[in-house]
C-alpha cells in the first residue's frame, strides 16, 4: 500500500457516502460495510471527496449504486445489504468441535493439542459426556449445526463418534436443523471399516498433508517409525476409490486436506501443489503456524517470519492460478474465503475471519473431560496450563450460561473492528477479522496492537494480493477463476 501523491481536499460530506479507502499504486480502493468496493484513479478520488465528480463520469452510476455517493442513495436498500452481510450475528454457534480423545499415534513438531500416549484411555471422552455435548449443541439457535471430531486422533474413539452421529440425528428428527458431521484425522489409524462408516454416513473427512514425503514425515512423525506420508496418500486414494464405487461425484465427495507450513515447507511450494493435483485434491488450504502447543517450544527449528510466509504464499497462489489457466481445477482455501467476502453479497461465516470473531458466538469446543471453551484455541490455551477461556462443564452449565458468558462477551468486544483503533478506519475491515486468542497467547492482551500482529500482516497481505490481481486483470481471466472458487455446490 502507498499514500496518496497529493493532499486530500476538504470533504464535501453532503455529497459523499460513508466508506474507507486505501491506495494501490496510483489507484484508490473504496470499501464500505456492505462489502462493496470500487477502484478510482487518484484524480477521480479527489473529485469524489470534493463533491465534484460529474454525473456523466463512467463510474458515477456504479459508485452511486454501491453507496459511495449520497445523491440518489437508497439508504434502506443499503441497510438491507449490510444486514445481509452481517446475518451471521443472530444465528448462534454452528460449529461444535468435539475432542473425542487426546490419544495420538503421531508426534508432530507443531502439534497444537495436548496429545497423550496411546495407553492414556483416561483421555477418551465418555458416552455420557458425548450425550451432553449433543444435547447442548442442538440447543443452538443456528439453523445449521456441524459436529467436528478432532483430538488427538479422533478415530481412536470410534464409539463416541458413532454414538454422536446416531444420537444427534435422532434428536434432529424434532429439531429439524441442517446437520453435518466432519472428522479431522491423520489417517494413520484408518481402517476399511472406519472409512466405510464415514462414507456411508456422509461424514466429511479432512486430513493433513504437509507436502512431499520428506517434508510431511519431518513435520508429522509417526511414533512406530513407519511413513505417515504413505498412509495419508494411500487413504486419500482409497477414499476416492470408495466414493466412485458408490457412484458419488468425486468433485463433491473427496478427502479435504489441510497444509501447515513449517520452515521446511517454504521452498517446496511447487512440489506441494503438484502433489495435491496428482491426488485429485481440488482445494489446498495453506496455513501458517499458530503460537500454540509444541509450536511455541520448537519455533526456532520450524518457525519463520510472517514476511517469509507471505512470500511462500504468493508464489504458491501464483502457481495455482497458472494451473487454473491451463484447465487444472484446484483452488487455495484461504484465498477462497476472502474472495467470498469480497465477491459475494453474503458472508461465508468463517468463524475465524469475521467481526466479531466466532469464538463462543459461532463455535464452541468440548474437551474430552466435558470442559467447554469458545473455540479449540481456548482448549489449547488450557492445555498449556491457563484456563482463562473456560466457559463451563457439559452436564452442569446451561446453553444460555455458555453463550452469555462474560468471556464470550469480552471476545466479541475485543474483535468488533468498528470499535478498534486502526481497524475502524482500515479499508480491509469488511473482509477481515482479528484473533483475540492469538493476541492473548502472543502478547497476553486480547486487544494487542493490531497493525503489529502477525495475523494483521497475513490478512492485510492476502487481501492486497487478491485486490491487486483483480485490479490488474485486464482480460478478466483471473476474475473468472476467482468467481469459480466462490461457488459452493451442496452434496445433495
Amino acid at each position: 500500500m502507498k499514500t496518496l501523491s497529493v493532499p486530500i481536499p476538504n470533504l464535501n460530506s453532503k455529497e459523499v457516502g460513508y466508506f474507507r479507502y486505501g491506495v494501490f499504486d496510483k489507484e484508490v480502493l473504496l470499501t464500505n460495510d456492505a462489502g462493496e468496493w470500487q477502484f478510482l484513479s487518484e484524480e477521480d478520488f479527489h473529485h469524489l471527496i470534493a463533491g465534484e465528480l460529474s454525473a456523466e463520469h463512467p463510474q458515477y452510476a456504479e459508485l452511486q449504486s454501491k453507496g459511495f455517493l449520497r445523491k440518489g442513495l437508497d439508504i434502506e436498500e443499503l441497510a438491507t445489504r449490510v444486514r445481509r452481510k452481517k446475518s451471521f450475528l443472530g444465528q448462534g454457534p454452528h460449529l461444535h468441535i468435539v475432542i473425542t480423545t487426546l490419544r495420538c499415534n503421531q508426534s508432530c513438531k507443531y502439534c497444537h493439542a495436548s496429545r497423550a500416549d496411546m495407553d492414556r484411555v483416561d483421555t477418551d471422552m465418555s458416552l455420557e459426556t458425548a450425550r451432553h455435548a449433543v444435547d447442548l449443541a442442538m440447543q443452538s439457535t443456528s439453523p445449521y449445526v456441524c459436529f467436528e471430531y478432532t483430538g488427538g486422533e479422533p478415530s481412536i474413539n470410534m464409539d463416541v463418534i458413532r454414538f454422536m452421529v446416531e444420537y444427534s440425528r435422532e434428536k434432529n428428527r424434532h429439531e429439524k436443523k441442517y446437520l453435518d458431521h466432519s472428522i479431522v484425522t491423520n489417517m494413520t489409524y484408518m481402517t476399511e471399516e472406519k472409512a466405510d462408516f464415514f462414507i456411508d454416513n456422509d461424514i466429511w473427512v479432512c486430513t493433513s498433508l504437509d507436502g512431499p514425503e520428506n517434508v510431511h514425515n519431518w513435520n508429522r512423525g509417526w511414533r512406530n517409525q513407519n511413513s505417515a506420508y504413505e498412509s495419508v496418500v494411500y487413504w486419500i486414494k482409497r477414499f476416492r476409490e470408495k466414493y466412485i464405487a458408490r457412484g458419488r461425484d468425486p468433485e463433491l465427495y473427496h478427502v479435504d486436506a489441510l497444509m501447515t507450513t513449517t520452515r521446511k515447507s517454504l521452498d517446496r511450494w511447487k512440489d506441494l501443489i503438484d502433489l495435491y493435483v496428482s491426488l485429485g485434491i481440488r482445494n489446498i488450504h495453506l496455513r501458517p503456524l499458530n503460537p500454540f502447543g509444541f509450536a511455541s517450544k520448537t519455533w526456532k527449528v520450524i518457525g519463520y517470519s510472517m514476511q517469509e510466509y507471505m512470500e511462500f504464499y504468493e508464489k504458491a497462489l501464483n502457481y495455482i492460478l497458472e494451473l487454473n489457466e491451463q484447465g487444472v481445477q484446484i483452488m487455495e482455501g484461504t484465498a477462497a474465503t476472502f474472495l467470498k467476502k469480497i465477491l459475494r453479497p453474503d458472508d461465508p461465516n468463517f468463524v475465524d475471519l469475521r467481526s466479531p470473531i466466532g469464538s463462543g458466538t459461532g463455535q464452541l469446543a468440548y474437551n474430552y473431560n466435558g470442559n467447554i471453551y469458545p473455540s479449540d484455541e481456548g482448549r489449547m490455551v488450557a492445555a498449556m496450563g491457563d484456563e482463562f477461556f473456560l466457559l463451563g462443564k457439559l452436564g452442569q452449565t446451561t446453553y444460555d450460561d455458555v453463550v452469555q458468558h462474560s468471556t464470550v462477551k469480552t471476545l466479541a468486544l475485543s474483535s468488533i473492528l468498528d470499535s478498534l483503533p486502526s481497524c475502524h478506519s482500515c479499508w480491509n475491515a469488511p473482509y477481515c477479522g482479528v484473533r483475540p486468542l492469538h493476541n492473548y497467547m502472543q502478547y497476553r492482551d486480547l486487544f494487542a496492537q493490531r497493525p503489529l500482529t502477525p495475523k494483521c500482516h497475513e490478512h492485510m497481505s492476502i487481501s492486497k494480493l487478491l485486490f491487486s490481481k483483480i485490479k490488474n486483470d485486464k482480460s478478466e481471466n483471473t476474475l473468472k477463476i476467482f468467481r469459480r472458487w466462490i461457488i459452493d455446490r451442496p452434496r445433495e
